[in-house]
């Protein structure tokens, strides 16, 4: 059985902004995991291409490869743990609204529900630090 999640945030940043923070590798880096992992990141930003969300500070990395790129609406990619055989896609889509961007990530093909909720756990603690991100950086 496989199970997947899905999250919402709502960003009074255009989608251009928000795409920025998720594929260009110095930005990723400043957000998505805490000042003290000291965040690295790599992205070849094609169809094919691989990135890598490394966190030498605590010993955890996260790599995968791109499925879909069409800026800046839709990103999708494989996301797989280092030393881990389980592979897993994410899909994240950057919705237009009047007052920004509805943010929507739908994580999928988790192997059962604990691994899913480790992973919403994780994405929630990573979103909550994506808007005072984009706020500071223009």
């Amino acid at each position: 059985m496989t199970t997947s999640l899905q999250l919402r945030r709502t960003l009074s940043h255009p989608p251009e902004r928000v795409w920025r923070a998720f594929t260009d590798p110095t930005a990723l880096a400043a957000w998505f995991w805490p000042t003290r992992f000291a965040t690295k990141a790599e992205i070849d930003l094609r169809v094919g291409g691989r990135y890598r969300i490394d966190a030498p500070g605590v010993g955890m990395a996260v790599s995968g490869v791109y499925l879909q790129i069409e800026p800046p609406a839709r990103l999708a990619f494989t996301w797989r743990w280092d030393n881990d055989s389980e592979e897993t896609v994410v899909n994240v889509d950057f919705v237009r609204t009047e007052t920004g961007t509805e943010l929507v990530i739908t994580h999928e093909r988790f192997a059962g529900d604990g691994d899913r909720d480790n992973h919403a756990e994780g994405w929630e603690d990573c979103l909550d630090r994506l808007p005072g991100w984009l706020s500071a950086h223009t």
